[in-house]
Protein backbone atom coordinates (compact mmCIF):
# COMPACT_ATOMS: atom_id res chain seq x y z
CA UNK A 1 0.00 0.00 0.00
CA UNK A 2 1.09 3.36 -0.57
CA UNK A 3 0.05 6.71 1.72
CA UNK A 4 1.49 10.09 0.86
CA UNK A 5 1.38 12.91 3.87
CA UNK A 6 1.11 16.21 3.04
CA UNK A 7 2.64 18.80 5.91
CA UNK A 8 4.56 21.69 6.34
CA UNK A 9 6.52 20.06 8.88
CA UNK A 10 8.16 16.72 7.53
CA UNK A 11 10.95 17.09 9.36
CA UNK A 12 8.49 16.46 11.84
CA UNK A 13 8.25 12.50 11.22
CA UNK A 14 10.58 11.62 8.93
CA UNK A 15 12.37 9.59 11.94
CA UNK A 16 9.64 7.98 12.94
CA UNK A 17 8.58 6.24 9.58
CA UNK A 18 11.80 5.23 8.97
CA UNK A 19 11.76 2.71 11.84
CA UNK A 20 10.85 -0.13 13.76
CA UNK A 21 8.20 -1.78 11.31
CA UNK A 22 7.57 0.56 9.15
CA UNK A 23 10.65 0.42 7.90
CA UNK A 24 11.29 -2.79 7.55
CA UNK A 25 7.61 -2.78 5.90
CA UNK A 26 9.16 -0.57 3.29
CA UNK A 27 12.04 -2.21 2.67
CA UNK A 28 10.52 -5.22 2.05
CA UNK A 29 7.92 -3.28 -0.49
CA UNK A 30 4.95 -3.73 1.31
CA UNK A 31 4.24 -0.19 2.06
CA UNK A 32 5.26 2.87 0.67
CA UNK A 33 5.25 6.30 2.68
CA UNK A 34 5.78 9.31 0.76
CA UNK A 35 5.97 13.03 2.37
CA UNK A 36 4.86 16.11 0.75
CA UNK A 37 5.86 19.49 2.03
CA UNK A 38 3.07 21.79 1.08
CA UNK A 39 5.05 24.74 0.56
CA UNK A 40 6.07 23.06 -2.35
CA UNK A 41 2.86 23.93 -4.17
CA UNK A 42 2.68 27.52 -3.27
CA UNK A 43 2.32 29.62 -5.95
CA UNK A 44 4.09 32.58 -4.53
CA UNK A 45 7.36 33.36 -3.83
CA UNK A 46 7.03 33.27 0.27
CA UNK A 47 5.81 29.80 -0.13
CA UNK A 48 3.02 30.72 2.58
CA UNK A 49 0.46 28.71 3.80
CA UNK A 50 -2.14 30.19 5.92
CA UNK A 51 -4.01 33.50 5.82
CA UNK A 52 -6.32 35.47 8.31
CA UNK A 53 -9.88 33.94 8.69
CA UNK A 54 -12.65 35.80 7.21
CA UNK A 55 -14.72 37.38 9.68
CA UNK A 56 -12.19 38.05 11.86
CA UNK A 57 -12.00 35.09 14.59
CA UNK A 58 -8.26 35.10 16.19
CA UNK A 59 -5.27 32.84 14.51
CA UNK A 60 -4.54 31.70 10.89
CA UNK A 61 -6.26 29.71 8.44
CA UNK A 62 -4.57 26.78 5.91
CA UNK A 63 -5.32 28.11 2.45
CA UNK A 64 -6.78 26.05 -0.09
CA UNK A 65 -4.75 26.79 -3.16
CA UNK A 66 -1.82 24.99 -2.12
CA UNK A 67 -3.50 21.88 -0.63
CA UNK A 68 -6.04 21.85 -3.46
CA UNK A 69 -2.74 21.50 -6.03
CA UNK A 70 -0.88 19.31 -3.77
CA UNK A 71 -3.92 16.92 -3.83
CA UNK A 72 -4.59 17.40 -7.45
CA UNK A 73 -0.71 16.65 -8.42
CA UNK A 74 -0.99 13.36 -6.45
CA UNK A 75 -4.36 12.59 -8.19
CA UNK A 76 -3.05 12.74 -11.79
CA UNK A 77 -0.14 10.03 -10.82
CA UNK A 78 -3.04 7.21 -9.22
CA UNK A 79 -6.90 6.90 -8.11
CA UNK A 80 -6.33 7.06 -4.02
CA UNK A 81 -9.20 5.00 -2.08
CA UNK A 82 -8.87 8.20 1.28
CA UNK A 83 -8.09 11.53 0.92
CA UNK A 84 -7.64 12.01 5.21
CA UNK A 85 -7.67 14.72 6.88
CA UNK A 86 -6.34 14.99 10.25
CA UNK A 87 -8.69 16.90 12.24
CA UNK A 88 -9.73 17.11 16.46
CA UNK A 89 -13.27 17.13 15.36
CA UNK A 90 -13.12 14.07 13.21
CA UNK A 91 -14.61 10.48 13.63
CA UNK A 92 -12.04 8.50 16.74
CA UNK A 93 -9.37 6.69 15.45
CA UNK A 94 -9.45 2.71 16.34
CA UNK A 95 -8.05 -0.56 15.48
CA UNK A 96 -11.45 -1.21 13.17
CA UNK A 97 -10.54 1.68 11.17
CA UNK A 98 -6.82 0.71 10.89
CA UNK A 99 -7.88 -2.92 10.08
CA UNK A 100 -10.39 -1.40 7.03
CA UNK A 101 -7.55 0.76 6.03
CA UNK A 102 -4.60 -2.22 5.58
CA UNK A 103 -6.80 -3.57 2.71
CA UNK A 104 -6.52 -0.05 0.85
CA UNK A 105 -4.32 0.62 -1.50
CA UNK A 106 -3.57 4.57 -1.65
CA UNK A 107 -4.44 7.02 0.51
CA UNK A 108 -3.37 10.97 1.84
CA UNK A 109 -3.31 12.37 4.88
CA UNK A 110 -3.34 16.05 4.98
CA UNK A 111 -2.00 17.05 8.19
CA UNK A 112 -3.90 20.04 9.77
CA UNK A 113 -2.05 23.21 11.36
CA UNK A 114 -2.85 26.67 13.04
CA UNK A 115 -7.10 27.01 13.41
CA UNK A 116 -7.43 24.58 10.47
CA UNK A 117 -7.69 24.31 6.45
CA UNK A 118 -10.41 26.44 4.38
CA UNK A 119 -13.93 24.88 4.83
CA UNK A 120 -14.21 24.21 1.72
CA UNK A 121 -11.62 21.72 1.51
CA UNK A 122 -13.13 19.85 4.01
CA UNK A 123 -16.61 19.72 1.66
CA UNK A 124 -14.75 18.84 -1.83
CA UNK A 125 -11.61 17.56 -1.48
CA UNK A 126 -11.30 15.82 1.99
CA UNK A 127 -13.40 12.01 2.19
CA UNK A 128 -12.80 11.56 5.26
CA UNK A 129 -12.20 13.25 8.91
CA UNK A 130 -9.89 11.70 11.40
CA UNK A 131 -9.06 12.50 15.05
CA UNK A 132 -6.52 10.29 17.18
CA UNK A 133 -8.06 11.63 20.11
CA UNK A 134 -10.20 14.54 22.43
CA UNK A 135 -7.17 16.93 22.68
CA UNK A 136 -6.01 19.55 20.35
CA UNK A 137 -2.26 19.18 18.37
CA UNK A 138 -0.13 21.49 17.33
CA UNK A 139 0.09 19.85 14.08
CA UNK A 140 -1.48 16.46 11.98
CA UNK A 141 2.01 14.99 11.59
CA UNK A 142 2.06 13.22 15.21
CA UNK A 143 -1.71 11.90 14.06
CA UNK A 144 -0.29 10.83 10.46
CA UNK A 145 2.63 9.28 12.02
CA UNK A 146 0.06 7.09 14.76
CA UNK A 147 -2.20 6.50 11.79
CA UNK A 148 0.53 4.78 9.30
CA UNK A 149 2.24 3.24 12.20
CA UNK A 150 -1.37 1.38 13.13
CA UNK A 151 -2.00 0.53 9.58
CA UNK A 152 1.31 -0.34 8.16
CA UNK A 153 1.95 -3.36 11.02
CA UNK A 154 -1.00 -4.88 9.83
CA UNK A 155 0.40 -5.72 6.20
CA UNK A 156 0.72 -9.24 5.93
CA UNK A 157 4.73 -9.89 6.40
CA UNK A 158 5.11 -6.70 7.70
CA UNK A 159 5.91 -8.41 11.74
CA UNK A 160 7.50 -11.71 11.93
CA UNK A 161 4.23 -13.14 13.86
CA UNK A 162 1.33 -12.34 12.17
CA UNK A 163 -0.72 -13.83 14.99
CA UNK A 164 0.85 -11.22 17.46
CA UNK A 165 -1.41 -8.77 15.57
CA UNK A 166 -4.18 -10.41 15.50
CA UNK A 167 -4.14 -11.11 19.62
CA UNK A 168 -3.40 -6.89 20.51
CA UNK A 169 -5.51 -4.85 22.43
CA UNK A 170 -9.07 -3.91 20.72
CA UNK A 171 -8.97 -6.16 17.62
CA UNK A 172 -12.11 -8.08 19.35
CA UNK A 173 -12.86 -4.96 21.42
CA UNK A 174 -11.48 -6.39 24.48
CA UNK A 175 -8.06 -5.32 25.99
CA UNK A 176 -5.17 -7.97 26.15
CA UNK A 177 -4.52 -10.24 29.00
CA UNK A 178 -1.75 -9.79 31.09
CA UNK A 179 1.84 -11.40 29.61
CA UNK A 180 4.59 -12.38 31.41
CA UNK A 181 7.76 -13.74 30.52
CA UNK A 182 11.43 -15.55 32.14
CA UNK A 183 12.64 -15.89 35.07
CA UNK A 184 9.03 -17.48 36.07
CA UNK A 185 9.80 -16.43 39.22
CA UNK A 186 11.27 -12.89 40.28
CA UNK A 187 11.84 -11.23 43.73
CA UNK A 188 9.06 -13.44 45.42
CA UNK A 189 6.46 -12.52 42.52
CA UNK A 190 5.59 -15.39 40.46
CA UNK A 191 3.75 -15.79 36.69
CA UNK A 192 0.44 -17.70 37.17
CA UNK A 193 0.72 -21.46 36.91
CA UNK A 194 -1.50 -21.82 34.39
CA UNK A 195 0.75 -20.20 31.91
CA UNK A 196 3.42 -23.09 32.97
CA UNK A 197 1.22 -25.90 32.72
CA UNK A 198 1.19 -26.15 29.04
CA UNK A 199 -2.02 -27.00 28.73
CA UNK A 200 -3.21 -24.87 25.72
CA UNK A 201 -7.33 -24.80 25.90
CA UNK A 202 -6.75 -24.03 29.80
CA UNK A 203 -4.67 -21.88 28.87
CA UNK A 204 -6.42 -19.99 26.26
CA UNK A 205 -9.65 -19.77 28.60
CA UNK A 206 -7.51 -17.85 31.55
CA UNK A 207 -6.14 -15.38 28.56
CA UNK A 208 -10.27 -14.75 27.43
CA UNK A 209 -11.21 -14.69 31.47
CA UNK A 210 -8.57 -11.88 32.03
CA UNK A 211 -9.22 -10.11 28.75
CA UNK A 212 -12.99 -9.63 30.01
CA UNK A 213 -11.76 -8.88 33.51
CA UNK A 214 -9.32 -5.92 32.61
CA UNK A 215 -11.42 -4.37 29.83
CA UNK A 216 -14.94 -4.77 32.63
CA UNK A 217 -11.80 -3.00 35.20
CA UNK A 218 -10.13 -0.16 32.74
CA UNK A 219 -12.45 0.46 29.74
CA UNK A 220 -15.83 -0.93 30.43
CA UNK A 221 -16.89 1.46 27.07
CA UNK A 222 -15.35 -1.26 24.89
CA UNK A 223 -17.94 -3.88 26.28
CA UNK A 224 -20.73 -1.97 25.29
CA UNK A 225 -19.56 -2.11 21.22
Amino acid sequence: MRIDIITVLPEMIEGTLNCSIMKRAQEKGLAEIHLHNLRDFCSDKWKRVDDYPFGGEAGMVMQIEPIDRAISFLKSQRTYDEVIYTSPDGEKFSQPIANSMSLLNNIIILCGHYKGIDHRIREHLITREISIGDYVLTGGELAAAVMSDAIIRLLPGAIGDEQSALSDSFQDNLLAPPVYTRPAEYNGWKVPDILLSGHERKIDEWKLQQAIERTQRLRPDLLDK
